[in-house]
């Protein structure tokens, strides 16, 4: 079947594209400015604080290998707008949360819609715009979207919160609406048969995530001796067992075990992860430090963020040619001992630190050294890989990355609230706190940083062990360029 495409690049129909890509992007970093103003409105314990970023993040990751099997058995511009009338909907249960538990399901709700959208995007690419320098530069204004969207995402939250907090959702109705109108009357539906899902692998899945995630983060505050903490943690491990197993005799799994038959794969999937949550926890625990014990505002805390990002942007753009020179193992070694280095720094400041040079300076390097990671990583995993395989390779790839954030903020929150209770500090609002209660604050921040300092260090010595060669990683870097453009 035929497909009417676009001729031209700028159009309705990216703006389509990229505006969801752009919102999806948003969503994930814009909550965490607004996170100490959302505290004190609605009472927030700090187990709830790390929930409203997590409860988005496990939904997202667990089901987005669902959604794009979703969108193949279905139509994917049928996918895309359910998931973005889901995404919107929930948005505005965010923007009228009166409670903690409110907040946090419409938060799962909005990641569930996430996962059922975002799979889509880049897929009807290929349906919507015409082979050759068109579509290149569709693919092309897509990618920039998560960059816009990490940055604009602080800025964008810190503004907003400076208003409202609720108005950083309340945006996303209009949006979305938009979005939903432009591809009923753009997009042209794929063709799709109807296959086999996964349902219950997903479902496992996230399940066993969140049920570990919960039993970590709450275990502090409710006692780890508490049954239901008890009861968490070991029904997260099983449902994790009973997971592995599934997949075993399902017809179309959604993790597939012939994607794990390299060593260097499985390495290299591990390396995203903890890649991926260190970043996801430095974001999220800086910005509460520069809030809540610096006493930044959100805009000046999402302005101030801004530095890191553009350091991620160099050191993307330095890794993207560095691959095709130097064995990766080297440079993810390297990139893992300046991040380890800039970690370690940052956990011994304190709140008579300055902005300038010395958070400058540190942004800007743990910036440049996440960029280098997250280039080479991603192409680990496609070396060797036949062009049938590379979608669901990067789809899998992409799963791992989005996982870590919510594991390593449920995780990292009891580390940081424990030592900050053992130095006397209190879980209440900060504007009510001694000036020794926010340095005890602040030491639990800045212990998170030292823990990242130590998973980043052996995230390289993992690395060592990859056998890549330059030249492996530049048919990878040439197969995903051309399997995004096919």
């Amino acid at each position: 079947m035929q497909y009417p495409v676009t001729k031209r690049a700028f159009g309705l129909a990216i703006l389509v594209l990229s505006g969801l890509q752009l919102m999806v992007v948003l969503d994930g970093t814009v909550m965490i400015l607004a996170l100490p103003r959302v505290q004190e409105q609605l009472g927030l314990s700090s187990a709830g604080s790390a929930w409203t970023v997590t409860a988005y993040g496990l939904p997202f990751a667990g089901l987005m290998l669902l959604g794009g099997r979703l969108g193949d058995s279905f139509g994917r511009k049928r996918m895309l707008i359910l998931g973005v009338g889901v995404f919107t909907v929930a948005s505005a249960l965010c923007g009228t949360a009166q409670n903690e538990a409110w907040l946090i399901a419409a938060r799962a709700l909005q990641g569930t819609g996430a996962a059922i959208a975002a799979p889509t995007a880049f897929a009807l690419v290929a349906t919507t715009f015409a082979p050759g320098p068109v579509r290149n530069q569709a693919i092309a204004i897509l990618g920039s979207m998560v960059g816009i969207g990490s940055v604009g995402g602080l800025v964008v939250g810190g503004a907003l919160t400076q208003v409202d907090w609720r108005w950083i959702f309340w945006i996303n109705v209009p949006i979305g609406l938009l979005i939903v109108l432009g591809a009923i009357y753009e997009l042209h539906d794929t063709e799709h048969q109807r296959i086999s899902l996964d349902i219950r692998g997903a479902v496992l899945g996230t399940l066993a995530c969140a049920a570990i995630v919960f039993g970590a983060t709450e275990g502090p505050q409710m006692g780890w001796d508490s049954p239901i903490i008890i009861g968490s943690l070991l029904g997260g491990l099983a449902l994790l067992i009973v997971f592995v197993f599934a997949e075993r005799s399902v017809a179309n799994p959604l993790l597939p075990w012939s994607l794990f038959d390299s060593r260097d794969r499985v390495i290299s999937f591990a390396a995203i992860f903890l890649a991926s949550g260190v970043l996801g926890a430095t974001t999220f625990f800086v910005a509460q430090f520069l809030q809540n014990v610096l006493g930044y505002s959100p805009l000046m805390a999402g302005l101030g963020s801004i530095p890191f990002t553009l350091g991620a942007g160099v050191g993307t753009a330095v890794s993207s040619k560095a691959v095709q020179y130097v064995q990766p193992r080297w440079l993810l070694f390297g990139s893992a001992i300046v991040l380890a280095a800039g970690l370690f720094f940052g956990s011994t400041i304190d709140s008579s630190v300055e902005y300038f040079p010395t958070l400058l300076g540190l942004l800007c390097v743990v910036g440049f050294a996440v960029g280098m990671v997250i280039v080479i990583l991603p192409l680990c995993v496609l070396v060797g890989v036949d062009m049938a395989h590379i979608g669901p390779l990067s789809a899998v790839g992409q799963m791992f990355m989005n996982m870590g954030t919510p594991f390593a903020v449920g995780l990292l929150s009891p580390v940081a609230l424990s030592r900050t209770l053992s130095l006397g500090g209190t879980t209440g609002k900060v504007t009510e706190m001694t000036s020794a209660q926010i340095d005890a604050l602040g030491s639990g921040y800045t212990l998170v940083l030292f823990v990242c300092a130590l998973g980043t260090a052996f995230m390289g010595l993992l690395s060592l062990s990859l056998r890549y060669t330059p030249e492996q990683l530049s048919q990878a870097q040439h197969a995903q360029d051309a399997a995004q453009k096919s």
